[in-house]
């Protein structure tokens, strides 16, 4: 029988600018870290230890922390943010520190789990993995869970494709985000107002690395500009191709085939396009609508005057 156990300790003081987050992590726990534990510890103190503590409030810091818009509703927020993390106002957060003060994620997760993990290593000689952790919502449901944003000597997946479940289907893409199931694992222990920011996972050995390897960090788990399907809020995608601006055109991945094109435009506009070398041409459709679904689509539009009427050619953006 298997089984996995989260301790969090409670006794750690508030954390500071240059605080050593390993000692504060040693001196609250009851028992000696043991190889293959998983230290947990939540961005907030993580920021807090490194300087990431800023003076105003989140409008004051969001642009700075942005690298681009998903979608606005109201005053909330969806950004891709520097670390590539899409969040709402890119994490920063205004909860757990002083008024009139917000907190930042830290410069690179990545790096400092692998720094806490080294020191881990060196005062107490066992081998443990490091996840740096932050809260964010979900799509189409309520409520927000913890994630990795930051690890250090840890599977981040656990990859099954290829493998036979027991009624011997072949399992292509199933591949478990462990670090972020044990984000959400350690939070139900440590608790939002329990200042409690470290726990420590035992039961998963086999997800620690070997001393010196770091493995590639959360950051892995970050899908590139473009490869997920919902690089746009819904009003804002719609805004964007209508736009049409080559800044805009990344999120909205790799261009479509042929078909899947000819089916979008005959679904809008109600016209078939005709085969044109290796594109398309529509007559009679309004050149703006055309134009912005081959913008969202990867393509390119452009117009032509044939037969005296609203002609445009859809071509691969190669071409």
């Amino acid at each position: 029988m298997t089984g996995i156990s989260v301790t969090a300790p409670d006794g750690v003081p508030e954390v500071r600018k240059g605080d050593d987050l390993a000692a504060l992590l040693l001196d609250a726990l009851a028992s000696p870290l043991a190889d293959g534990d998983i230290v947990v510890v939540t961005s907030k103190v993580v920021s807090k230890a490194e300087g990431q503590v800023r003076e105003g409030n989140r409008d004051d810091a969001l642009p700075g922390e942005t690298t681009r818009v998903v979608a606005r509703r109201g005053p909330t927020q969806i950004v891709r943010s520097r670390l590539g993390l899409t969040m709402a106002a890119a994490g920063i957060d205004a909860s757990n520190v002083e008024a009139g003060y917000i907190v930042l994620l830290p410069l690179d997760p990545d790096a400092s789990a692998r720094a806490l993990r080294a020191t881990l290593r060196d005062r107490t000689g066992a081998n443990v993995g490091v996840i740096i952790t932050d809260t964010a919502g979900r799509a189409w449901r309520d409520g927000q869970t913890d994630i990795a944003i930051g690890a250090a000597g840890l599977e981040v997946l656990e990859n099954f494709a290829g493998q036979v479940d027991a009624y011997g289907n072949d399992l292509v893409v199933t591949a478990p985000a462990v670090v972020d199931e044990i984000a959400s694992a350690a939070e139900i222990s440590q608790g939002k107002l329990g200042a409690r920011p470290f726990a420590v996972l035992r039961g998963r050995a086999d997800l620690v690395r070997e001393p010196g390897d770091d493995g590639p960090g959360a950051s892995a788990l970050i899908r590139p500009e473009g490869s997920d399907f919902f690089g746009f809020g819904a009003r804002e995608a719609v805004v964007r191709a209508l736009k049409g601006a080559a800044e805009d055109q990344a999120p909205f991945g790799a261009p479509a085939s042929v078909e899947e094109l000819s089916a979008a435009v005959t679904e809008v506009t109600g016209t078939a396009p005709i085969p044109h070398g290796d594109g398309l041409q529509v007559v009679g459709a309004d050149p703006a609508v055309i134009a912005a679904l081959a913008f969202a689509h990867g393509w390119r539009s452009e117009r032509a005057e044939i037969n005296h009427g609203a002609t445009s050619l859809l071509l691969p953006v190669t071409t």
